[in-house]
């Protein structure tokens, strides 16, 4: 799968932009505050609806606009597919899959994208919703559907704390007991998908999370992942390494069945009401949760240096890109290795663009050109001041094209052509197979 073109209006501080990019590797080069990784954050904002720098659109909008349109070619099995978003100002998004409406969340199974980042570092060393985050990001990268599964999760999260702050108010456990098990239902219903589909995640990823670290550190450190699940500290059984360790050979006992969660999840938290009673919070479940991260037995939160760290990060992203590359059917997931070699010293850098030189679409921002590793190449693309101001020659630029009348594409439905694509909403159109690239993972 690869990026061909793409089109922003009102974005960030871009006006209006569109930029061609080659397959392989290309680069955006531009100084601090020009706009690169804006580039970038309208082309990831299509695997998940957010940014991996800000919470909500808001600031997606160039200021004093209501509204931003952004639009992107992508081409996967020799197909193309026209993808389009328009964010709004108090309104909800509205989206469109070659020029047929569909709603916002679809998008996400058309497009898939690794984005390693600065902000990285704090998985391994920032709080536990860091992880939590990176978990969550990754299952519904595999599976675009579980995004839905979070959402209802989260719902009943907030519905069911809100019950306790009320009963908490009032001062009446006996209409919290009457009321709170229709909650509790939902919330172990929505809670055991999550727990199985983070337990499945981190133990696939053992085998690329080794591979991915060793390729960057050429040494064997044992890096080790396992989730630590509230239910479990509950109970007194502790961390659930042994089941979900990346680094555990699955035993008879490594794979609890979800009717077994589900009963362990209500156990914990029948064994908290009092306690959630009190302190009006809910207390069990995937949201204090953790992933715990490990070198030779130590954990990296405390122990690794600042390059260990950095490594352990990389490998974690390039572990979830071997996977998706192993599970989707429509390609590799396009590369986007947004400032990251700024971080970097000169020998990290060179192994991890051996790591990733591979792969069928790398894109990499960086502020400095000297910074990125030179013997590759590179489609140099530079940015200024929201502008895309020169690029190298694209050497597909016949089988791509001007996205035209992106002003247009959400509001009025005039869209560019599509060459070759025939995909409709369903992915599926007479003539055409379609493009959609969700992984055969049950949520």
């Amino acid at each position: 799968m690869r990026v061909t073109d793409l089109s922003l209006l009102d974005f960030r501080n871009y006006r209006g932009a569109e930029v061609s990019f080659a397959p392989g590797l290309n680069l955006v080069i531009g100084r601090n505050g020009q706009g690169k990784t804006n580039l970038v954050e309208a082309i990831a904002y299509f695997a998940s609806l957010d940014s991996h720098r800000v919470s909500g659109d808001a600031a997606l909008i160039r200021a004093g606009c209501e509204t931003a349109v952004v639009r992107m070619r992508i081409a996967a099995r020799d197909r193309e597919v026209l993808l389009e978003v328009q964010l709004n100002r108090g309104r909800p998004n509205r989206a469109q899959v070659n020029r047929n409406g569909v709603k916002p969340r679809e998008l996400m199974r058309w497009f898939s994208t690794v984005v390693f980042a600065p902000e990285d570092l704090s998985i391994v060393r920032g709080d536990p919703s860091r992880r939590r985050s990176f978990l969550d990001e990754a299952v519904v990268a595999r599976n675009p559907a579980f995004a839905g599964v979070l959402s209802d999760f989260e719902r009943v999260l907030r519905q069911r704390t809100s019950l306790l702050k009320s009963a908490r108010g009032s001062g009446s456990r006996t209409a919290l007991d009457a009321t709170l098990g229709v909650w509790d239902d939902q919330l172990v219903e929505h809670g055991t998908r999550i727990m199985v589909a983070r337990r499945r995640l981190v133990r696939e990823l053992a085998a690329p999370l080794r591979e991915s670290y060793s390729a960057l550190v050429r040494e064997d450190h044992g890096p080790l992942a396992s989730v630590t699940e509230s239910v479990y500290e509950v109970l007194g059984q502790g961390s659930v390494s042994r089941e979900t360790s990346t680094g555990a050979v699955a035993g008879p006992g490594s794979d609890v069945s979800r009717e077994t969660l589900a009963a362990d999840y209500r156990a914990a938290l029948e064994a908290v009401r009092g306690r959630e009673f009190e302190r009006a919070v809910t207390l069990v479940g995937p949201h204090r949760d953790d992933l715990s991260l490990e070198l030779n037995g130590l954990p990296v939160k405390g122990y690794a240096s600042h390059g260990e760290s950095w490594s352990f990060a990389l490998a974690l992203r390039l572990a979830l890109a071997r996977l998706l590359r192993e599970e989707s059917p429509a390609g590799d997931p396009v590369l986007i290795l947004d400032d990251v070699f700024a971080e970097l010293d000169a020998r990290r850098r060179s192994r991890l663009m051996d790591a990733v030189a591979g792969f069928e679409q790398v894109i990499v921002t960086a502020a400095v050109e000297d910074d990125v590793p030179a013997d590759f190449g590179w489609r140099r693309i530079r940015i200024k001041g929201g502008a895309v101001v020169g690029a190298d020659a694209d050497p597909d630029s016949a089988a791509g094209g001007s996205l035209d009348g992106a002003a247009d594409g959400v509001v009025g439905g005039a869209l560019g052509g599509v060459t070759g694509s025939g995909a409709t909403r369903a992915g599926v159109a007479e003539g055409s197979e379609g493009v959609d690239i969700e992984a055969e993972v049950e949520p």
